[in-house]
């Protein structure tokens, strides 16, 4: 490699080093020159204005993206906070059925309290969106079945769920968990 192609600083037709202060001076008298034409100014204006409207939206952006990152942050915080809030009077329940057990010898009374609880959680989860998905004697869908049993029989139609072995429930669209089931395929 030869010198001057590493020094950019060199000239290649004298070989001298250039200056860069009057580089830099030669530099301002042509933006001088610039300035003194019209048209040129019109379109440094132009620029300026554009380069400033682009700034705006940039920061506009900016502050819109942030301002939906925290509505989405209030969204997610307030709609826990309502679950929490319907879930606590479930657990007020259970600590009500736990001291009544103390004094309580018979077995049904327990089954009955039980019982109660089971239903307000289902009642209180319903009520957030939660649905359970319907199995027995539905057609197998694997978009919210998991068949884990196949069971060779001629009482039910072939690709027929013939026992739920855990529930499953969805979200609106959502699969949350799907339902665990036993299908009928042909004997």
């Amino acid at each position: 490699m030869d010198e001057n192609s590493s020094n950019p600083f060199k000239n290649e037709e004298t070989d001298k080093e250039i200056n860069i202060n009057e580089t830099i001076e030669e530099t301002g008298d042509e933006q001088e020159e610039l300035s003194e034409n019209p048209e040129q100014n019109d379109l440094q204006i132009k620029y300026d204005q554009l380069n400033n409207q682009y700034v705006r939206l940039a920061a506009d952006f900016d502050n819109y993206r942030k301002r939906q990152e925290q509505e989405r942050e209030n969204l997610i915080r307030f709609g826990t906070e309502n679950a929490l809030a319907k879930l606590i009077e479930v657990l007020d329940n259970f600590e009500r059925g736990q001291k009544s057990l103390e004094n309580v010898d018979d077995c049904a009374k327990v089954k009955e309290s039980f019982d109660l609880i089971q239903k307000q959680v289902y009642e209180t989860l319903s009520k957030l969106g939660l649905e359970e998905i319907k199995a027995v004697g539905e057609e197998f869908d694997p978009n919210f079945h998991e068949a884990v049993m196949q069971t060779p029989t001629s009482e039910h139609k072939e690709h027929t769920v013939i026992a739920e072995l855990r529930k499953g429930y969805k979200y609106g669209d959502k699969v949350l968990r799907p339902t665990m089931v036993n299908v009928a395929t042909a004997e």
